[in-house]
């Protein structure tokens, strides 16, 4: 008997040729359909000059852990868009932590929200709503 192939090894496949999450040091540390949660402490040279998280890195880390979210499902899948509100300040040596789940899914389009949140006092830092599109593979 041929087993049903695994759908969240489309999100493993891409996290595992992933350079730009990588090189900031970010961790998957939990995957699921339709969720995922990924990680990264804040380096040094992650800051802007107000000494804080540089908003476009917090806003990485989100997006990554929505793209593993919506690729979890065994499609191929892109971002259509997001927004991102800050609403704390991370600082060098914080482990940032984004949440990501699926709000809705309907046909090609769906729906995610992530939240990225201090580690050590689960401060809420930031929130992401994604919206995705399956795409035909090349």
């Amino acid at each position: 008997m041929v087993s049903a192939p695994d759908p969240l090894e489309t999100s493993r496949r891409m996290w595992a040729v992933d350079p730009a999450s990588r090189s900031l040091g970010m961790e998957l540390v939990d995957l699921g359909a339709g969720t995922a949660t990924v990680a990264m402490t804040v380096r040094d040279d992650m800051v802007n000059g107000y000494a804080i998280a540089h908003g476009g890195l917090v806003a990485t880390l989100a997006d990554t852990a929505f793209a593993m979210a919506c690729n979890s499902r065994g499609r191929t899948t892109v971002a259509s868009g997001f927004d991102v509100t800050f609403l704390e300040a991370g600082r060098a040596g914080d482990r940032l932590v984004a949440r990501a789940r699926e709000t809705a899914l309907r046909g090609r389009s769906g729906l995610y929200d992530v939240t990225v949140t201090r580690e050590a006092d689960g401060v809420v830092v930031a929130e992401l709503r994604g919206r995705s599109r399956a795409v035909d593979r090349a």
